[in-house]
């Protein structure tokens, strides 16, 4: 799930800057790998995320580059979710920032993320760093990244990846995830060749750091579904992760940042279908729309009368748990296909919106329902998995009272972190 707001240099200065970051000291021999076993996690949004950036035409960055109002886990939130039963932690990484700043502001943030690995792993927890790309920036975006094999950024990008790889590459228990949600087309060979050239690029900074891959359709299942690992394997260490937020009905319903114009006034969708019926889902859909008073009557008529053709879908095809299972077999079947341990894939990102007094989100017991289905589907394939997310309408944590959800720990099989 991409985060809301982050962000240049040409390709030629920043190959050489960025280049100058790293450890400085000689390739390290090949040592054999240790790839550390991500069974159950959860992402770090908007650690390393919610910039400041400048509008157009400016390609700079406030400083600090992020906002500093922005949640951020402490020390004893990570001791807590070691405790809670976590083993791994997905911190989302804006390149932007890095990419854009010079001098002594980019040595700082460099400072500022050693000082986050650091926090993370004195937790016991192993670290799945992700460099995420904001597609509501206006210049460091996917598009401008990594969108295509011309991309005017794709040069400063790989260099960032490798200087990270370089950077990390003595750290036990870090796997270094180059892209999230690539939006090229299921199979595209364009992908392919972009994801091998990051890869080649990390593997001559870091010759046994675990490298996580993932297939192109925003990384969903469909994507890796049409990956051709064969090419790939020649990076080994590799593990490869999809994103499961399926039926998005359920899981965004009521999300304002969706671009269709369903999501906005979805409200009452349970979990499973069966556990309600259209009739009340259209009521509560109908009294959401009355509060809504930024759309017109004709708008209204016209989503309303989508919403029910969706609706009438989600309600047909009766979404459950044994509904899951089936999406998730797609996983396996790719996986024994081409002889890949179940315990390599890790289904990166999962969750369904919450309702609180931000959002009118899914009802409670059905959100809870949701995720355990969900956990416990993907643990039955023998899949790692990571909640998305710590903090935000999704989250494990109140960001505004600081109140962890003890039901929603229960539902992922784990424990009070007291």
């Amino acid at each position: 799930m991409n985060a809301p707001s982050r962000r240049g240099l040409l390709r030629a200065g920043c190959l050489g800057g960025l280049a100058a970051l790293g450890s400085g000291s000689a390739r390290p021999a090949r040592a054999a790998p240790v790839v550390p076993s991500l069974r159950r996690g959860i992402s770090l949004w908007p650690w390393f995320s919610l910039t400041r950036e400048f509008p157009p035409p400016s390609r700079d960055y406030g400083w600090p580059a992020f906002q500093t109002d922005r949640p951020v886990p402490t020390r004893d939130d990570l001791r807590r979710l070691r405790a809670a039963g976590f083993d791994f932690v997905r911190l989302p990484l804006d390149p932007g920032p890095f990419v854009a700043l010079t001098g002594t502001n980019r040595l700082a943030l460099r400072d500022e993320l050693d000082r986050a690995v650091e926090a993370v792993r004195a937790a016991d927890l192993a670290l799945v760093l992700n460099v995420q790309a904001n597609g509501a920036t206006h210049v460091y975006n996917p598009d401008a990244f990594y969108g295509r094999r011309d991309a005017p950024l794709l040069g400063a990008y790989t260099a960032f990846v490798a200087d990270l790889a370089g950077r990390y590459r003595r750290h036990g228990g870090l796997v270094l995830e180059p892209v999230n949600e690539p939006p090229q087309a299921c199979g595209a060979a364009e992908w392919n060749a972009i994801q091998a050239g990051l890869f080649a690029a990390a593997r001559a900074e870091a010759p046994t750091m675990p490298l996580l891959a993932t297939g192109a359709c925003g990384g969903m299942i469909a994507g890796l579904s049409a990956l051709d690992p064969t090419t790939l394997e020649r990076f080994a260490p590799l593990l490869y992760g999809f994103h499961f937020y399926e039926p998005y009905l359920f899981t965004h319903q009521g999300a304002p940042w969706m671009g269709e114009p369903v999501y906005r006034d979805l409200t009452g969708v349970p979990w499973p279908a069966r556990s309600g019926t259209l009739d009340r889902t259209m009521a509560a859909v109908h009294g959401q729309m009355r509060r809504d008073t930024a759309r017109s009557a004709a708008g209204s008529a016209e989503v309303e009368a989508l919403t029910r053709r969706k609706l009438a879908e989600y309600f047909e095809g009766s979404p459950d748990r044994a509904w899951i299972d089936h999406y998730l077999d797609a996983v396996g079947a790719w996986a024994r296909r081409h002889a890949i341990a179940p315990e390599r894939i890790v289904m990166g990102e999962f969750g369904a919106l919450r309702t609180d007094d931000r959002y009118h989100g899914a009802g409670r017991a059905d959100r809870l329902a949701y995720l355990s289905d969900v956990r416990r589907s993907a643990e039955a394939h023998g899949f790692g998995w990571a909640l998305w997310n710590l903090f935000d309408g999704f989250g494990l944590v109140d960001a505004a009272t600081g109140r962890w959800d003890g039901e929603l720990l229960a539902a992922l099989g784990l424990g009070d972190p007291g």
